[in-house]
């Protein structure tokens, strides 16, 4: 299993071939990228904080879970902290499998579950100040049909 948190950028292509465990039969990748957008203002960059020795350890605690829960062989997960500007990436996952149902369903679920339950902390830099993003329903469920965060805390 591979868990990085780390402020630099990564090559997901490198990981993902440098990673290859035999028999795999499938790899499933999600590239997650900070958007120049939210629901209410224009995004200047995203500063994400976290709580090194915790996070790596939630991170590890789920992808254990999911090899529990799916038939993968490995799982990798890099993820970025720091001042990102827009189109930078921010997360890596990726599942290897002997088949592609069990890679895309883990992947899923990697990705969900980081995302309501690693110690991560996100602030927006907008055009008018910054604010945290706040938890959300529509995150914690996984929701594959997109759900916006209209509750944010300004910060002035």
């Amino acid at each position: 299993m591979l868990v990085r948190v780390q402020e630099a950028d990564f090559d997901p292509a490198e990981i993902l071939t440098a990673e290859l465990p035999n028999a795999c039969g499938a790899v499933v990748s999600f590239v997650g990228t900070v958007r120049d957008y939210s629901e209410s203002s224009d995004i200047l960059a995203l500063e994400i904080e976290h709580y090194p020795g915790m996070t790596e350890r939630e991170l590890q605690r789920v992808q254990e879970e999911a090899a529990r829960r799916f038939a993968i062989l490995d799982s990798g997960i890099v993820h970025r902290f720091g001042r990102l500007g827009p189109s930078e990436r921010i997360v890596l996952v990726a599942v290897w499998s002997s088949h592609r149902a069990a890679a895309f369903d883990a992947c899923r679920f990697l990705i969900d579950v980081l995302k309501t339950s690693a110690p991560f902390w996100k602030k927006e830099i907008t055009p008018t100040g910054a604010r945290w993003v706040t938890d959300c329903p529509g995150c914690r469920a996984g929701t594959r049909h997109g759900h916006v965060h209209p509750d944010v805390l300004q910060e002035s």
